[in-house]
């Protein structure tokens, strides 16, 4: 408290020029962080994006839009990997973000009680986020295995067919699955607070006028954790996007690209300095989608989400 007093009599008794001053001093170290690691970053890939490094002097080249159309042309060797790539990212975003949500409020709804051995449970589903995810990828490998996994020898034992995890048809749902096992516990906890904060006495009212458990979710839970909705979406799309570790275990993108992703795609070409064009030029579209995704999402949420503050 001595310190906190000391510090208000110090800004008190600065002059009106450093008292005004002294604001955008305190948020300097935030704006040099943001302007070196996330601005000049950002800037640096689409001036980059609109060069071509090409033949053996490996000398840029301005080639303006060229290395965008080239990603969707099939004549050139990126064009005929970018739109399948682009395509599952999509679908994988779509899939597991509204999966992993629905999953984790229904463990919150669940684990949202006093019970002796709840925080037991509360850290079995928690648990998966503190493993990494090369980790946790590598045990799916170990369960998806096709003589020796675990899911196969299950499925062998109840008369049933044994996929290809790994490497086949499906091995982007492969790589959902683990992707929403590793999640649903963060985003659990996160739902699990806001049920906590929420009033008592909304559902005591409720209560009293003869709503039931069903009507208490649809009209009065799930209303006022929609800024805890907000924050869930937009944090698990811009996971979504940027998936990549897991595909060291599963596949690397095989077969055929039919479970690559965009991040492992720059990944992969990042280290041929002729594809460091498309590199970029990827990059700042996936840079583009999750910031049009953010600010629209914002924009249509406005006035229809619920803060704490606003019952003040």
């Amino acid at each position: 408290m001595e310190a906190v007093r000391s510090v208000a009599i110090a800004t008190t008794t600065l002059p009106p020029r450093r008292l005004y001053v002294l604001p955008y001093l305190l948020i300097l170290p935030t704006v040099f962080m943001i302007l070196s690691f996330t601005v000049w970053p950002t800037i640096s890939a689409v001036i980059q994006s609109t060069f071509r490094v090409e033949g053996l002097q490996k000398t840029a080249q301005f080639v303006g839009l060229a290395n965008y159309t080239d990603l969707v042309d099939p004549n050139v060797d990126i064009g005929q990997v970018f739109p399948q790539v682009f395509v599952n990212t999509v679908v994988f975003v779509i899939i597991t973000v509204p999966v992993s949500m629905a999953l984790a409020f229904l463990l919150a709804l669940m684990l949202n009680r006093k019970m002796k051995t709840i925080a037991l449970f509360r850290f079995a589903f928690f648990y998966p986020v503190l493993m990494p995810m090369i980790g946790a990828a590598s045990l799916f490998a170990f369960l998806y295995a096709d003589q020796i996994g675990l899911v196969n020898v299950v499925l062998a034992s109840l008369h049933l067919s044994t996929p290809k995890w790994i490497g086949g048809g499906i091995a982007l749902v492969s790589v959902m699955i683990v992707v929403i096992w590793k999640q649903v516990g963060f985003y659990m906890i996160i739902y699990l607070a806001g049920l906590q904060n929420l009033p008592e006495d909304v559902y005591e009212a409720a209560q009293l006028d003869g709503a039931n458990w069903w009507v208490e979710i649809r009209r009065i839970t799930w209303p006022l954790l929609s800024s805890t909705t907000l924050f869930i979406l937009t944090s698990a799309v811009a996971m979504a996007f940027q998936t990549v570790d897991q595909l060291y275990a599963l596949g690397q993108g095989g077969p055929g690209d039919r479970s690559n992703l965009l991040l492992y795609l720059i990944y992969q070409r990042y280290t041929d300095v002729h594809n460091t064009g498309y590199v970029n030029a990827i990059t700042v579209i996936l840079l583009a989608i999750l910031l049009a995704f953010t600010i629209v999402n914002f924009l249509l949420s406005e006035g229809r989400v619920y803060y704490a503050s606003d019952s003040e």
